[in-house]
């Protein structure tokens, strides 16, 4: 495997939990606009995006493979925790 293989391996391993924590931190700003005002977009996509990734290693190193929908659940489970604590428990 070449080095940019690698690389395009990794890149669609984590893509799930980045486009998730994208959505998820865009939509979060968008309804509940007034309270999370002092968060910033930045900031609950990295706590979002970094639990949804832990969540993704989680569930490849537990079920040996990646794509599982437990793995997608927790993954979703993980991501909407991480931007609960990061807008509304640590602002």
């Amino acid at each position: 495997m070449s080095p940019l293989d690698a690389a395009w391996h990794l890149l669609n391993l984590f893509a799930p939990a980045l486009g998730t924590a994208a959505i998820a931190a865009t939509l979060a700003k968008l309804v509940w606009r007034r309270d999370l005002r002092a968060a910033r977009w930045s900031r609950l996509f990295g706590w979002s995006a970094g639990a949804a990734s832990l969540m993704l290693l989680a569930g490849l190193a537990v079920f040996g493979v990646d794509g599982r929908m437990a793995t997608y659940g927790a993954m979703a489970l993980g991501c909407a925790l991480a931007l609960w604590f990061a807008g509304f428990v640590r602002s």
